[in-house]
C-alpha cells in the first residue's frame, strides 16, 4: 500500500480491529451477529474513502514537480496529534501550501453561504477553521520570516461552486478547490523558479514535519 493516505488507512484498520477484539467478537462479526463490528465497518469505510481521496490528490498534484513545486504528503508536526495531508513548496520558495483532502457528499455543491462554508445542508465551516489553524501552526513551526503559508481544502466528489471558492476564518482566508481544479489553480499562483530558495524551504519543511508514523 502506498504511504500516501496511510494515516487514514491505519485509522480504518484500527476501528475494525477494535470492534473485533477477542475470539467471541471475531466469530460473531464473521457470522453477522456483532452490531458493534457492523457499525465500526461503516465508520472505517468512510476513513478508507478518505484515504483513497488523498491518494488521488497525490496523483493530481504530482505533475507540478515539473514546474518546480516540491511535494510532501502525510506529515505530522512534533507535539501535535493532527496530520497534514499535503505540503507543497512553491517554485519561488516564498510560499508553502498546507492542504487537507476532503471527500464530501457526491452530487452536493460546496459553496459559501452567509460567510460560512457549506456542502449543501451540511455546515463544513469547522473544517475550514481547522485547516487555517493548522496552517498557522505549521507557519510558526517553520519560523521563516516572509514565508507565506496558504491553507487549502481540496474537495473530492462534491462539486465546488465555480471550481474554487475562498472563505474567511478567524485564522485567515482558506482556499477551497475542487480536486480536478487544484493543479490549474496552483499553476496560476505567482511564478518564478528559485531552486536554492525552494530547496531551503523544503529542507526546513522536512526538519519540522516528519512522515506520519
Amino acid at each position: 500500500m502506498s504511504v500516501y493516505g496511510n494515516s487514514a488507512s491505519r485509522q480504518a484498520r484500527q476501528i475494525r480491529a477494535q470492534a473485533r477484539r477477542g475470539v467471541r467478537r471475531r466469530v460473531t462479526a464473521w457470522v453477522g451477529l456483532n452490531p458493534e463490528a457492523a457499525a465500526a465497518d461503516v465508520v472505517a469505510a468512510r476513513w478508507e474513502l478518505g484515504a483513497r481521496a488523498e491518494k488521488e490528490t497525490v496523483r493530481l498534484v504530482r505533475p507540478l514537480r515539473w514546474r518546480g513545486w516540491r511535494l510532501r504528503h502525510d506529515r505530522r508536526l512534533a507535539g501535535r496529534r493532527f496530520n497534514v495531508d499535503h505540503v507543497l513548496v512553491s517554485p519561488c520558495g516564498t510560499a508553502v501550501v498546507v492542504a487537507d483532502t476532503k471527500r464530501w457528499h457526491a452530487g452536493w455543491t460546496t459553496q459559501v453561504i452567509d460567510g460560512r462554508l457549506h456542502c449543501e445542508r451540511q455546515d463544513r465551516h469547522g473544517e475550514a477553521e481547522k485547516a487555517a489553524r493548522y496552517a498557522v501552526l505549521v507557519g510558526e513551526a517553520l519560523g521563516m520570516p516572509g514565508l507565506a503559508v496558504w491553507p487549502v481544502l481540496i474537495v473530492h466528489a462534491s462539486t465546488v461552486e465555480g471550481g474554487h471558492v475562498q472563505v474567511a476564518t478567524v485564522h485567515g482566508m482558506v482556499q477551497v478547490i475542487a480536486a480536478k481544479q487544484v493543479r490549474q489553480v496552483l499553476k496560476a499562483a505567482p511564478q518564478g523558479w528559485t531552486w536554492r530558495g525552494s530547496r531551503k524551504v523544503a529542507r526546513r519543511v522536512d526538519g519540522v514535519l516528519s512522515p506520519y508514523r
